[in-house]
């Protein structure tokens, strides 16, 4: 591939600067920071890929001195010099600018909004658009694409074929106390997809091992630090399978991702200064606890739950003490879970489902278990559910033509990434988070 060039000088990215220490380079990017000395300037600049300081000087480089000198954060330039290793800078190297050429200069009546001091939370989430170019939320944001990569290839390795459900859906998934309606065409009424598991569950009779991985929705009015209106979740089904199969894919799936960001994100966590050490120990296999052992630890702590109850984050949070590494809760109780799961032959009070619960009190991360296959089972949980049976006749003939047992999960996105980076708020790992009171930007 062709090097392309800028007034004869490689381009090259910051994160790659430090290959070419010795040799002058061009970079294009923003100037994020700029501090004045008398006859020399210590500019930071940053192009999306990291960040690099640079030095100029009155003396050797007066044009890039005068056009540098005053010039507003997050104008856009395009510099050339020469990259010299400084361990003291950030990155261990920076640039000697000989040549400065701006893009666009931001108005010095409206300055950039975003000041290197502290902001407060509801101002940065109106400015989200200009805030994810800070380093720190531009890492979590790599760490991110890295995390979704890495979730992708471990599903293609296992032989799992990607394919993709519908945003809008008849019916709910989920629950109806959670759906977002919308006016769809001429005054019908659709929703906008909780899961796309019902979908995949039908892609998995046709191929075997299906998962899709894309948005989705709850109207849930929460406004904990683990929850969002819209948020992505990764979703695989596959026919035969039983509890104990999803069980195993959700613990390989969750360490190939946080393995593969500490392998390929180091420079992102340091950024956050995440402890490392802790994702280090994230491999197969996951402590495992039965719902009923789980409401023994929570009663032995203090806690008030008693059998039949849910867990909430306080109660995820206790359970996720003990363990350094994800906690698979089994079994919960049939009656607080989906029309859908199955339930366990040898105590049908119990559902064949699982969740996982990852440490540091991020809460769960996988919901799943196994699906019923019986079709009139599934019937009579339509009607007791009050659903509209009209909306699942689609969902009944994968029960009434060649039903066989299967079973998959749903892993949260953002928790996972949240988890991984350490975030304190669910917020800061979507690039334009949607919560019970913000749709801006």
């Amino acid at each position: 591939m062709t090097q392309e060039t800028h007034a004869g000088f490689p381009i090259v990215s910051i994160e790659h600067a430090g290959q070419h220490a010795g040799s002058a380079v061009t970079i294009r990017g923003w100037l994020y920071n700029l501090r004045e000395s008398g006859k020399l300037l210590f500019p930071i600049f940053r192009d999306g890929t990291g960040v690099i300081q640079g030095v100029v000087s009155l003396k050797e480089n007066p044009a890039a001195f005068e056009a540098l000198k005053g010039l507003t954060l997050e104008s856009s330039v395009i510099l050339s010099g020469k990259i010299q290793t400084e361990p003291r800078a950030p990155g261990g190297y920076e640039i000697h600018v000989n040549a400065l050429e701006v893009v666009q200069r931001v108005p010095d009546a409206t300055p950039y909004p975003i000041q290197l001091k502290e902001h407060g939370v509801d101002f940065l989430l109106d400015q989200r658009h200009l805030w994810i170019r800070t380093p720190r939320q531009a890492s979590i944001l790599r760490i991110r694409a890295q995390a979704e990569g890495a979730a992708r290839n471990y599903m293609d390795s296992q032989s799992y074929t990607l394919t993709d459900a519908p945003i809008f859906t008849p019916a709910a998934c989920e629950g109806t106390t959670t759906l977002f309606e919308v006016n769809y065409i001429d005054d019908q009424k659709a929703y906008l997809t909780q899961s796309g598991q019902l979908y995949v569950e039908a892609t998995a009779a046709a191929l075997g091992k299906v998962y899709t991985f894309g948005p989705t929705f709850r109207a849930e009015k929460s406004k904990t630090r683990r929850h969002l209106t819209e948020f992505w979740m990764l979703e695989p089904e596959a026919a035969f399978a039983h509890l104990e199969d999803m069980i195993r894919l959700g613990e390989g799936l969750v360490s190939a991702v946080v393995q593969s960001v500490v392998k390929n994100k180091a420079r992102e966590l340091e950024t956050l200064q995440r402890d490392v050490s802790k994702l280090a120990k994230i491999e197969p296999p996951f402590p495992r606890i039965s719902y009923d052992e789980a409401i023994g630890v929570l009663q032995s702590t203090g806690n008030s739950a008693k059998w039949g109850d849910d867990f909430g984050g306080d109660e995820e949070t206790i359970l996720s003490k003990n363990f350094d590494k994800p906690v698979i809760i089994h079994r919960y109780p049939a009656a607080m879970k989906a029309f859908y799961m199955a339930t366990d032959p040898e105590r049908p009070e119990l559902s064949l489902s699982f969740d996982m619960i990852a440490p540091e009190g991020y809460g769960e991360i996988i919901g799943g278990g196994e699906r019923q296959s019986n079709y009139e089972t599934l019937i009579r949980r339509i009607r007791e559910e009050k659903l509209p049976e009209e909306s699942f006749q689609w969902y009944l003939d994968l029960r009434r033509y060649g039903s066989v047992p299967h079973a998959g999960f749903g892993l949260g996105l953002e928790r996972t990434v949240a988890w991984i980076c350490g975030t304190e708020h669910i917020r800061e790992v979507i690039p334009f988070p949607r919560m019970l009171y913000r749709v801006y930007p």
